[in-house]
């Protein structure tokens, strides 16, 4: 007898049609979105008087007192494949001996949105742009977030610079703030630079195009890569969970594919986590109140401990990030394939990030998954409202003026943008298994190969090795083990729940 495929077969484009009423599976997961943000109290549209102010601003800023004059430098954008709203440039220069210096122009949207404004009002209720497979909606208005604030290729902008010179092990050695006028040289994209750097790909256009913008991003790599290598040394955790990215075919959606870091990604998230570091300490230096990004120390350690030695791994009973990523470097060489379920099981114990307020004088409360003091969120102010009240007190402390906000004001600020934040996150999930419902929703009955990544009495979970999406196991489960390979057959979804159901086969 044949044995039974594995494999994924297309559903035709017709069958998947009209579900409860839209024309597409694009349409569709947007009301799933829409229906989500409402329940947990985000606002999906932007209210008329936002629009009003809108559209009484008719060009970008580009003046103001002391501001550099940067665009002679080689800046580029490297971002998502599909983003326009462009928060950050980065550029290199090398200096005498091993020392490098790297710049970080991040967009200067306080300049456009100010505060107490109809759209700062809309920002300050959702507090983060909300990603979903069926639509982005944005904190700020596009004709704000994709133009005049976004640091477009071949565009001037002014921006906030952080301006940083790293040693040859990557310590840093000095730091400064400022204004500066920047023009973006390339907008690039995340999978194309990463498949460049790692020598599996030619450099997109853009590049050889640009004079000497080659050799600038191979620079920056080289930084990035010393920061990444001594993060990892002080106890910066290396994670990796799984998170499928919906694909389209003509607003239907064909597949779910996984969006792994490279080495693009890894250079712009250490320029960013560094520039984020140099800001805190900044505001601090000056006497300011600040809004921190805080993970602590695990109240559940016990519980990691407990999960290192099932692996024959040994963690002190203390908390310790230092040892926790020596324990994972080690289990990520072993067993690379389930070391995403490791990762999201230390991602749950460890507990999820928050917003804080730290006043001068205090103890910062660190971040323990960065293994670093000070730590801000300063560099996305076109999609996180937290950067852009950052923005606002870095620009009243290079001014000497006086705080944009109280510390009480700053208080609340905190707890409800990490409430917010946390409804923004449960509406992208809950999408994301509406997609994965919806692709599945067409195979009931089809057989598929899986790991099982958990096992409780809550319930059994596996996930598919593709497309790559979990479900719930209702038949079969018993004495099954996290980790262990099962055959599995669909036998019931539901989009509007994103319920997936398997059987053992």
């Amino acid at each position: 007898m044949k044995p039974p495929s594995f494999h994924r077969t297309s559903p035709s484009v017709q069958s998947r049609r009209f579900i409860h009423g839209h024309s597409t599976d694009r349409t569709a997961l947007a009301a799933v979105a829409r229906k989500a943000m409402i329940e947990r109290g985000l606002e999906p549209d932007f209210p008329q008087a936002a629009l009003r102010e809108l559209a009484s601003i008719k060009k970008p800023a580009l003046a103001g007192d002391g501001i550099s004059d940067l665009r002679d430098r080689l800046w580029s954008s490297i971002d998502n494949d599909d983003s326009r709203d462009l928060d950050q440039l980065t550029v290199a220069e090398q200096l005498d001996g091993d020392r490098i210096r790297i710049l970080v122009a991040v967009a200067d949207v306080d300049a456009l949105v100010h505060k107490g404004s109809a759209l700062d009002a809309h920002a300050a209720c959702n507090t983060t742009s909300v990603y979903t497979p069926g639509a982005i909606f944005p904190m700020l208005p596009l004709g704000l977030s994709t133009d005049l604030t976004s640091l477009n290729e071949d565009h001037d902008r002014i921006a906030m610079v952080v301006d940083m010179v790293f040693e040859a092990d990557g310590s840093l050695s000095g730091s400064d703030i400022y204004r500066g006028l920047v023009r973006n040289r390339a907008k690039l994209a995340y999978h194309a630079v990463g498949a460049w750097l790692q020598g599996e790909g030619l450099a997109p256009q853009r590049i050889p195009a640009t004079a000497g913008l080659e050799a600038n991003l191979r620079l920056q790599d080289a930084v990035a890569q010393r920061l990444v290598e001594l993060r990892h040394r002080n106890g910066s955790l290396s994670l990796e969970t799984i998170e499928p990215q919906a694909i389209f075919t003509d607003d239907v959606l064909s597949d779910l594919d996984l969006d792994r870091k490279n080495r693009a990604t890894q250079l712009i998230e250490d320029f960013m986590i560094a520039a984020n570091g140099v800001i805190a300490v900044y505001l601090k230096s000056k006497g300011f109140p600040s809004l921190r990004r805080v993970l602590r120390s695990p109240e559940r350690w016990q519980r990691i401990v407990r999960l290192a030695a099932g692996f024959g791994d040994q963690l002190p009973n203390a908390p310790d990030a230092v040892a926790l990523e020596a324990f994972l470097s080690r289990r990520r060489s072993a067993d690379p394939e389930r070391f995403p379920d490791l990762s999201l099981a230390v991602v749950k114990l460890i507990g999820r990030g928050e917003y804080d307020l730290y006043s001068p004088g205090g103890t910062p409360p660190g971040h323990f998954g960065l293994a670093v003091q000070d730590y801000t969120h300063s560099t996305a102010p076109n999609r996180r409202f937290p950067d852009l009240i950052t923005q606002r007190l870095v620009k009243a402390a290079l001014a000497h003026g006086p705080l944009p906000y109280s510390n009480s004001e700053l208080k609340e600020l905190a707890q409800h943008c990490t409430e917010r934040e946390d409804a923004a996150s449960k509406v992208e999930r809950q999408v994301r298994k509406s997609a994965a419902a919806l692709l599945l929703s067409h195979r009931i009955g089809e057989r598929f190969e899986a790991i099982v990544t958990g096992a409780s009495a809550k319930g059994t979970w596996v996930r598919l090795f593709h497309p790559p999406i979990e479900g719930r196991l209702e038949h079969g489960f018993e004495e099954l083990e996290v980790g262990e390979r099962v055959h599995v057959k669909l036998i019931h979804t539901d989009f509007d729940r994103g319920y997936i159901d398997f059987a053992r086969d």
